[in-house]
Parts: C-alpha cells; structure tokens; sequence
C-alpha cells in the first residue's frame, strides 16, 4: 500500500502532557472490531476525550481548539500496554504524523514505523523544552527532518537528532511499505535470480 512520501513536517504540536499513555487508552479495546484501518481516529484517546453520555470532556487537549498540528507530543513511556496496530492507525487516523516523546514502547514503535508514523524520540530535557515552548504559544511550530533526523523548536532554533532504522527510513522517505519497497527492487531481484541459475 504506497503511501505519501515523508520527507519534513513543519507543523504546530497537540500536546498530551500524560506519562504512560498505554494502547488501550490509544485506542480502547471496544473499538477493536473494524478489520480496515478507516476511522479509527474518531476513538483516539476515546476515554479521555468523551464522558459516559458521548459528551467532549471539556478539559481534554484534543477537545480544545487552540490546539491542532501534525504533530503528537506525550510524555514518556508512549505506546506501552498490549501490543495492538491499531493504536498507530488511530493516531494516523486522526490527522497525526510524528509523534514525540521521551521513550516508546519498542512493539508500539515498530508497528507507528510499519504505518507511517514517524516516532521521534527525544531526551526528557528536550521533550521538557517542547512542551515549554507549546505552553508559551499554543501555535508555536516545529520542523521535523527525517532526510537530516533532527527535530526543531522553530522558536528557539534549539535542535536534536534523533534515531531510526536505516530500513524505515527509507520506506518512509520514498512512501513505501515493505511490500512496496520489495516490488521497486523487482528488477534487481530478477537479475540476481537469473545470476544464480
């Protein structure tokens, strides 16, 4: 399923200033049932974002207009829980494509990776700044690098680099998944199994 190239984002940030944030908080458990990845984002923090009569709980950030942006940015220990791929579509779903934090569960960044998420994982200090800089300026914006791996406070110019698989980044930079990324090795594939015979 060829997706949209991921190259920069230059994007205002919606931040969850919560640690821990497991999947099934992601996306409840209920809303498992769906065997495509469409609407997802409808649910995404449902618990948190809705009361028990379906009304928008007021204080919740993504219930709050002054916040928007391409960009999710949480506490530390992201994507923890049980491991469900759903989680990530409900991110994507929703509008997100990076989300920050200072440490993610390792099933819960391979399967953001394997969607089209990019996973950006900072120091605690850093992640601090970032959130200090969306509490001065609810529209502050960041720039997210993936050719040059780096993340940006446009503010204050202040800059980190971040890791990710070399294999990744290269599906993500060319829009691929990993059967496109086999499919546009077609001929090289051919080649080598004509060598061999």
């Amino acid at each position: 399923m060829a997706r949209e190239k991921f190259q920069k984002v230059h994007s205002s940030a919606v931040p969850v200033h919560i640690e821990n944030v497991d999947t099934d908080q992601i996306i409840p458990a209920r809303f498992l049932k769906a065997t495509t990845r469409d609407g997802f984002g409808e649910n995404l923090f449902r618990d948190w974002r809705y009361d028990g009569n379906n009304q928008p709980i007021a204080d919740f950030v993504l219930n709050n207009p002054i916040f928007s942006g391409d960009i999710l940015v949480s506490g530390k220990n992201f994507g923890c829980g049980s491991s469900r791929e759903h989680a990530a579509w409900a991110i994507t779903d929703y509008g997100f494509k990076v989300v920050v934090s200072s440490f993610f569960a390792d099933i819960f960044k391979n399967n953001a990776l394997n969607n089209g998420l990019l996973p950006v994982q900072v120091s605690d200090a850093f992640l601090a700044q970032i959130f200090e800089a969306i509490e001065a300026d609810s529209k502050a914006t960041f720039t997210v690098d993936l050719e040059a791996q780096t993340f940006t406070i446009d503010a204050t110019a202040a800059s980190t680099s971040f890791e990710i698989n070399s294999y990744k980044k290269e599906c993500m930079l060319n829009g691929y998944d990993d059967i496109d990324y086999l499919l546009n090795m077609k001929d090289k594939i051919e080649e080598f199994e004509k060598k061999r015979a």
